[in-house]
């Protein structure tokens, strides 16, 4: 994931009184600038519209069939003014667009401001942005205003917008997988797939009992058994687990493959208790983190809100999400709190390689031995962004926020997966949390992404965004 790049198309404004020569120069810088980024890019041909740039409604609607022809080929369109740029052309072109837009302008310089040298696309940004609300067009715009293609801030901008590309072409028609009903009890992770639906966003639901049952249908000589064992024995210190429940997680983690593939999943949600233990003597923990790691977002407790808001970090950050529990107060401060879930955190976010444990919990209700696979250890150090998501009235709401995993210990006892959150208004978020009907589960993921993922999911997907880390006040 942390490889991925986006493939944009360009699109340069031009107004007639003002230099043409710049065009040119423009379509040469951007490209290399991008590609030297990693991107790829698309260009309309430079002899398609007077400089290869639009201005015309004409010229727009040549652009705006440049853009039909290559549909699917690109997750976003950068619209570079070199100068000033034609509002009218520009909406021709890009108001049917389909995908992010990205307005950047060229800046001025002081020794270039006699009338046939200077750019004025400062102004000109700013009567773009103004037409295209007008015509209702979604764009994006980025500090600072004006930004030189090829610099250290130009780059920050490319990062931000192509993160907020990936989040919008994975959220919008992502099917998740929800595996058995929930839990009774958890009541917590209630969602309406019809409000999903209606975001773009398809549930596919599984009967438990059929997964089991597939599960004692896999047989040890069976393609793929012998590849998926090593990968398991690999991911985790097994020392103490029963043979038994190894086997049992390599098949369980074989036949979720099988259905990822068959149902073209983007991410999944688990019923991960009780049938498992009782039926297989297995927590699916280790599975989960597995999944989590090559970036198939995976869930526990069938929370399919969860699961939305992992595949949206995981997309806004390129790097892998885990869902955790709001557990537990850390003393009496006031912004640190502890994050834990049984095992499904991915080893590439815990501290060292972790070790597979009973479900010293469910040993209460299922006896000792009956639950082994989860993944037992901490959580590594590291800035992270957080997020959870729910459905109400026919809405999707969801909360964003940062902070930072600490160094702080927790006692060696502790059961499951945890770490030290610290978490700046950390009192507002549990507030918003608990006022506003949000879940006891929260995700997370490396990194400072809130901001793209903010432009994502509330700009460009129509989510309600709340950041409650900057709010003082909260109404139940």
């Amino acid at each position: 994931m942390s490889g991925h790049k986006t493939t944009f198309a360009l699109f340069f404004g031009n107004r007639g009184f003002f230099p043409a020569s710049v065009i040119a120069a423009a379509r040469e810088e951007m490209g290399q600038a991008l590609k030297a980024q990693g991107h790829e890019v698309l260009s309309l041909d430079a002899d398609a519209t007077r400089h290869g740039a639009v201005e015309t409604p004409r010229e727009g609607e040549v652009y705006a069939n440049f853009l039909r022809e290559n549909r699917g080929k690109f997750g976003g369109v950068i619209l570079c003014l070199p100068n000033f740029g034609d509002e009218t052309g520009a909406v021709a072109a890009l108001k049917d667009a389909g995908v992010p837009i990205w307005i950047q302008a060229y800046p001025d310089d002081l020794d270039r401001m006699a009338p046939a040298t200077r750019r004025d696309a400062f102004c000109g940004k700013i009567s773009i942005m103004d037409v295209f609300r007008q015509y209702g067009v979604k764009f994006t715009a980025l500090q600072p205003h004006t930004v030189r293609p090829g610099s250290d801030r130009f780059k920050a901008n490319v990062d931000e917008f192509a993160r907020i590309c990936r989040v919008v072409a994975g959220v919008r028609g992502m099917v998740v997988g929800a595996i058995g009903a929930r839990t009774t009890a958890f009541k917590t992770v209630r969602i309406d797939e019809v409000t999903l639906q209606r975001y773009g966003i398809t549930v596919e639901t599984l009967d438990l009992g059929e997964v089991i049952a597939r599960v004692k249908a896999v047989q040890p000589g069976d393609e793929g058994y012998k590849a998926k064992m090593q990968v398991m024995t690999n991911y985790a210190a097994w020392d103490g687990a029963p043979a038994r429940a190894l086997d049992q997680i390599v098949k369980l983690a074989m036949v979720l493959d099988t259905i990822i593939e068959d149902y073209q999943l983007d991410a999944l949600a688990l019923r991960c208790w009780t049938e498992l233990q009782a039926q297989l003597g297995i927590s699916p923990c280790v599975v989960l983190g597995e999944l989590n790691g090559r970036g198939l977002p995976a869930a526990c407790e069938v929370d399919v809100g969860n699961a939305v808001i992992m595949h949206a970090l995981n997309l806004a950050s390129g790097q892998p999400a885990a869902c955790l529990d709001w557990n537990n107060n850390y003393e009496d401060h006031d912004d640190k709190c502890i994050l834990f879930h049984c095992g499904p955190v991915p080893k590439e976010l815990m501290a060292a390689k972790g070790r597979i444990s009973d479900h010293s919990i469910l040993a209460n209700a299922m006896g000792a031995g009956n639950g082994y696979g989860c993944n037992v250890g901490r959580i590594a150090l590291m800035d992270f962004t957080f997020g959870s998501l729910m459905t109400d009235d026919g809405k999707l709401k969801t909360y964003l926020g940062q902070g930072k995993i600490t160094a702080d210990p927790i006692p060696r006892e502790f059961f499951g997966c945890a770490g030290v959150a610290e978490i700046p208004g950390l009192q507002q978020v549990l507030l918003h949390i608990g006022t506003q009907g949000h879940r006891h589960h929260v995700s997370l993921t490396p990194g400072r992404v809130q901001a793209p993922l903010r432009e994502a999911l509330g700009h460009y997907l129509g989510f309600e965004v709340a950041l409650p880390q900057e709010s003082r006040a909260w109404k139940a």
